[in-house]
């Protein structure tokens, strides 16, 4: 099945309402937990698509150590997640951004651990955004990234888009299905990080509709 583009930001008001109001908290849960287990105790992490920014709340909650530079290019998602940062009493520890993932303003070397939820698929050609990612990363940095992998065909996103629930709307559903056709195959995430030089990273399916792409830190 091609993939078929979808927006490259979220940028409405409906748009980012309809995403903070989706019930993620079981897949953002397991992507923070999993993130933290590759990462080092005390770090100043990059989190590139933040959305309105559950994940890093997630991650600061277990990881108070941790300092999240959040990123994404929608202001209304920006608009929402800075509420909700400022609702956990966070804002010391999680900094919202509005900064483009694939031209980044930071120095080289910079984090040491760079994570992202859902990114990937929303890219028209993803290769900036991992070339960015390597420049900013320090060279022992931690890596965990995930996101929507496309099936090879259209009745097996029907079956995938039918198991989500009823308690999506008709909005929320067809923004999922959109992101599924547009994410990415396996095979070609692998070939991407692959072509940015990024060694040591482990690229595996995570779950029927998910890829997840992993390095540990190392000290």
């Amino acid at each position: 099945m091609k993939r078929v583009l979808e927006p490259e930001v979220m940028d409405t008001w409906e748009d980012a309402t309809a995403y903070d109001a989706m019930d993620f908290l079981e897949v953002n849960t397991a992507f923070a937990e999993s993130a933290i287990a590759v990462g080092p105790e005390s770090a100043l992490v990059l989190d590139a698509g933040t959305g309105t920014a559950r994940i890093p709340i997630l991650i600061v909650q277990r990881r108070p150590q941790w300092h999240i530079r959040a990123i994404d290019l929608s202001h209304n998602m920006l608009q929402v997640g800075r509420k909700n940062v400022q609702s956990a009493g966070l804002q010391e520890q999680i900094h919202l951004e509005y900064i483009d993932a694939k031209q980044m303003p930071y120095h080289d070397s910079t984090f040491d651990m760079v994570i992202s939820n859902s990114i990937i698929h929303h890219l028209p050609d993803p290769m900036p955004f991992f070339q960015e990612l390597k420049r900013v990363l320090k060279p022992n940095g931690g890596i965990f990234l995930r996101d929507l992998m496309r099936p090879s065909d259209i009745e097996t996103v029907d079956k995938i888009v039918a198991r989500i629930g009823p308690e999506y709307n008709d909005y929320q559903t067809q923004l999922f299905r959109d992101s599924l056709i547009a994410a990415f195959t396996l095979e070609e995430v692998q070939n991407m990080i692959e072509l940015a030089g990024l060694e040591g990273v482990k690229v595996y399916a995570s779950s029927d509709r998910h890829w997840t792409a992993e390095r540990a830190y190392r000290e």
